[in-house]
């Protein structure tokens, strides 16, 4: 971090940080420009919205886009969550927002919103950023842009955070948390060390209140993550005895990276690539268990003026088709504020624009994780169940490792806990700081399969509670 290519990143912030340090006399409020007064056939609320851009380098051009959603009830005593979606190159606002814990969702009809009643503004004020620029209505005016990685993004994220609490003043003294899913198993725990490296100059007057993160299915570590999957498969029944074994026998793991597969010998390919058969377009592999979504009947449902598409129970499996087709509108784009430059392509839920390196998925977060904790930061580390992209089989053994590097004992052991007096998934504890959880019935993105469970372990992680893991009382006939 002390290296040449860092130091002119870091006098361009100090420099920056001084002066809203020095700056007490900064109107407290809201930037008026960015108000979103109300989206196209949203429900009515009584919270304020807010979107628009920040400029992170006004030479080049590179503005990340944001949408940010006060807190249902007392938004002035509770914290900042930010929330990331991983990809890398998947939209936050497409994701998190609008079909995950945001505070609304698309309507059945593409054209308007119904209300989450499980969203995370319940217990924190959030913050959605579509980041790297070239991610949903980011972008550069500069094509090399284009081309990053990991700490290009982390670098970026840091100047976003610095320049929107200029329009923002308000949030420079709350409490912050940092969270996302899947490649942002990536992107925040980096986040959180750009963070905790800057906090830790003391030239730098203004410091981040920064209380803890959390990453759900995230990618760590390849060499764990991947064998996860094939041993997800075959416990899901999605694949034979023979071919488990084969996996099992011939497929060396180690020092797995993404661009190792031509080391692996021609028996563990054959199987792989069989298993992988079983990935088609009538399995939704971010959740194995739940249907999966028809385009074709949406827009016969549509022209019918239909609203069909719960095929799960309580889950509306098109969901993300339904938000496409809404932030897709240019009445909607108006009201976020979005799109200012006119940009020459379609608004998606991830970026084909990006050239992201092929080289940074490879890396082992673990050291980062540890970084974090020996600073006292909160980790808590959370799994839907019934994803097969980062399967819970890695991810708890992974911070098993870490706690075990750490010499953590167990403060809270490995057992269910609770919710409205159902199993709400599994939970361990290490050294009162490192947790992970499970979330029964999840999928690859938790708060979109189990949104009242996922709001329930959030709740808990910013308040900084322990899961419930008291049984209920015994159900009678």
């Amino acid at each position: 971090m002390a290296s040449g290519k860092w130091m002119f990143f870091y006098v361009a912030v100090m420099v920056m940080v001084q002066w809203l340090g020095n700056n007490h006399n900064l109107a407290e409020g809201y930037p008026e420009e960015d108000l979103v007064t109300k989206l196209p056939g949203q429900p009515e609320v009584a919270f304020r919205q807010f979107a628009g851009y920040v400029d992170v380098d006004i030479k080049a051009g590179r503005s990340l886009f944001y949408y940010f959603v006060e807190a249902e009830k007392q938004q002035h005593t509770k914290p900042l969550t930010l929330w990331l979606n991983g990809g890398p190159g998947c939209s936050s606002i497409g994701g998190g927002a609008f079909t995950e814990l945001g505070p609304f969702y698309p309507a059945g009809d593409g054209r308007g919103l119904r209300r989450n009643s499980k969203s995370w503004n319940k217990a924190s004020n959030l913050l959605f950023v579509d980041s790297p620029a070239g991610v949903g209505w980011s972008y550069s005016n500069t094509t090399s842009d284009y081309t990053t990685g990991d700490e290009s993004t982390a670098k970026d994220m840091l100047v976003f955070l610095l320049r929107w609490l200029e329009k923002f003043p308000e949030f420079r003294t709350r409490n912050l948390f940092l969270a996302g899913e899947s490649y942002a198993g990536h992107y925040i725990p980096q986040l959180a060390d750009v963070i905790l490296e800057y906090n830790s100059r003391p030239s730098n007057r203004f410091k981040f209140k920064l209380k803890g993160i959390a990453i759900g299915n995230p990618l760590l570590k390849l060499d764990r993550d991947v064998p996860a999957t094939y041993e997800f498969f075959w416990s899901h029944g999605m694949i034979s005895d023979e071919l488990g074994l084969t996996i099992m026998n011939q497929c060396n793991f180690d020092d797995y990276t993404f661009s190792s597969s031509h080391n692996i010998s021609k028996p563990c390919e054959a199987a792989m690539s069989e298993a992988g058969t079983i990935i088609t377009q009538y399995v939704n592999y971010y959740d194995v268990l739940l249907d999966i979504c028809y385009p074709t009947l949406v827009e016969q449902e549509l022209r019918l003026k239909k609203m069909g598409t719960k095929i799960s129970v309580g889950v509306d499996v098109c969901m993300s088709y339904e938000e496409q087709l809404y932030l897709s509108l240019p009445e909607v784009q108006q009201a976020l504020h979005a799109n200012r430059t006119n940009l020459p392509y379609s608004w998606s839920m991830c970026s084909g624009l990006l050239n992201y390196s092929d080289t940074d998925g490879n890396m082992n977060i673990l050291p980062i994780l540890k970084r974090i904790l020996t600073r006292k930061i909160p980790i808590w580390v959370f799994s839907g169940d019934e994803d097969s992209v980062i399967p819970l089989l890695g991810s708890r053994t992974l911070v098993k490792e870490l706690a075990e590097d750490l010499n953590f004992n167990t403060t809270v052991p490995y057992g269910a806990w609770f919710h409205k007096g159902q199993v709400g998934g599994w939970v361990i504890e290490y050294g009162d700081i490192l947790t992970f959880a499970t979330v029964r019935g999840a999928a690859h993105m938790v708060p979109y399969a189990q949104p009242s469970r996922a709001l329930h372990l959030f709740s808990s992680f910013v308040l900084g509670r322990r899961l419930p893991n008291k049984s209920p009382p015994p159900l009678h006939d």
